[in-house]
């Protein structure tokens, strides 16, 4: 895994002007009240290139020039026996270089001193603009100009270094895959335990409460985002996160729940029927949004833009509004009308794919924003997606009201491959499956 890291510091550093220095620091520890902190969790850019998860670290990089070569220095906590039988234990530099593998180490307490001494004379400075480092990196520059008398220069330059990174980031390479995978495994598993947990009269926290044991059972180690447990009209709050509302006989549960495997996240949703049986019109709404995911699965191969993925989905969910009455034809149009008049909005109203990866909605661009146009960026082998179309039906005038009150979203983890796709998550998501699941004792 270390060799990993190395090679995105070696790629970073192949990019950047010879004798320049970048620096990435982790995320803080947030204090949650009084002298509690909430749980730590490192920054996703510092991780990827470092490989290091303890707090109060940053990673500086030196791109070589002439006969000096590229160096990778870590600043992180000192070793401190006393703090570590209160806190944990904790590498300290020397440790944590060779671990590690970079070529310096030093106590994070020196960075102010030792950044000061490395942008002396040099050409440029990248950084990720606009965070927690723009004071800090104003600082440095301005210490090193201090020195001007006797004829050093700070860096003449300082380059947002978060797109060479999202560009990194966007395609995975074996390992990483292996861990979505794993970490999809995972949230499938625990998609199944909640499903046949289900039942009218619990609460929709103790379903939630079989997801968390499932994904903290196996091995992952956080949620990667508050679970949506979400029964009956809850499931058409597109980000409802209170999770304390009983089950009824009769709704649909929708739950969106995903883990956090060493850092990198799934991300599945599956809907289905609290007494394990589908109705009639819950079932149309659930087959049509199924189609539509099947209609954006088959845009998942490289060389196509990633916009079709959505527009694929929409056509199929368009016509089944008209198809279910829950658009009027007359006024609405066809499929075409419906989308160019966004008609289907209120009963689709968010994207159908996103980028998969150490975040939820993880970096990098969807239009290549550096050609004429920017057109959406085609689909390449590495790239791991979300395809999650949905369909939330409101009371409103002129919709069925056998419809009202169902929402329903499936969504499934996708690799790109150099053939096609890979389907990461695999928890049951035909009717007869899920009815099948939840039928058996």
């Amino acid at each position: 895994m270390m060799a990993n890291h190395a090679a995105r510091r070696a790629a970073v550093l192949a990019q950047m002007v010879p004798g320049s220095v970048a620096v990435i620091a982790t995320a803080p520890e947030v204090a949650r009240n009084s002298d509690c902190d909430y749980p730590y969790r490192h920054d996703s850019a510092f991780y990827y290139l470092s490989g290091f998860t303890e707090p109060d670290s940053a990673l500086a990089l030196v791109a070589g020039s002439g006969t000096a070569p590229a160096r990778a220095i870590l600043f992180c906590r000192a070793k401190n026996t006393e703090r570590e039988i209160w806190d944990g234990f904790r590498h300290g530099p020397e440790a944590a270089r060779t671990a590690f593998g970079f070529d310096a180490a030093f106590a994070i307490e020196e960075l102010d001193v030792e950044m000061a001494r490395l942008l002396t004379d040099a050409p440029a400075i990248y950084y990720p603009m606009g965070g927690s480092l723009d004071v800090q990196v104003k600082l440095w520059r301005h210490a090193v100009r201090q020195k001007a008398r006797s004829g050093v220069l700070p860096p003449a330059s300082a380059v947002d270094i978060s797109p060479m990174l999202d560009a990194m980031r966007l395609l995975k390479d074996p390992q990483e895959q292996n861990v979505m995978r794993r970490a999809a495994a995972i949230a499938s598993a625990a998609h199944v335990r909640a499903m046949r947990a289900t039942r009218a009269g619990l609460h929709e926290y103790a379903i939630e409460a079989e997801l968390l044991y499932e994904f903290r059972r196996s091995g992952a180690q956080f949620p990667a985002y508050s679970s949506i447990v979400a029964g009956g009209a809850n499931a058409c709050i597109l980000h409802y996160s209170a999770n304390d509302a009983p089950l009824h006989d009769g709704a649909l549960l929708l739950v969106d729940a995903g883990c956090e495997l060493d850092g990198y996240a799934s991300d599945i949703t599956r809907t289905w029927p609290v007494n394990g049986r589908f109705s009639a019109p819950q079932r149309e709404l659930y087959e049509l949004v199924l189609a539509a995911q099947q209609a954006a699965l088959d845009m998942v191969r490289p060389g196509l833009p990633q916009s079709l993925i959505h527009e694929a989905a929409l056509k199929v969910l368009a016509q089944g509004m008209l198809d279910l009455k829950l658009l009027d034809a007359q006024t609405s149009g066809g499929v075409q009308d419906v989308i160019a008049d966004k008609a289907y909005m209120p009963f689709y109203m968010h994207g159908t794919s996103h980028w998969l990866g150490l975040d939820v909605h993880d970096v990098g661009a969807y239009r290549d924003t550096q050609a004429e146009g920017k057109p959406w960026r085609l689909l390449e082998a590495g790239m791991v997606l979300t395809v999650e179309p949905g369909i939330y039906v409101r009371p409103a005038p002129g919709v069925p009201e056998h419809f009202w009150h169902t929402g329903i979203r499936i969504e499934d983890d996708v690799l790109v491959t150099p053939q096609g796709h890979e389907i990461f998550s695999t928890a049951p998501k035909s009717v007869a499956e899920i009815e099948q699941l939840m039928s058996q004792d």
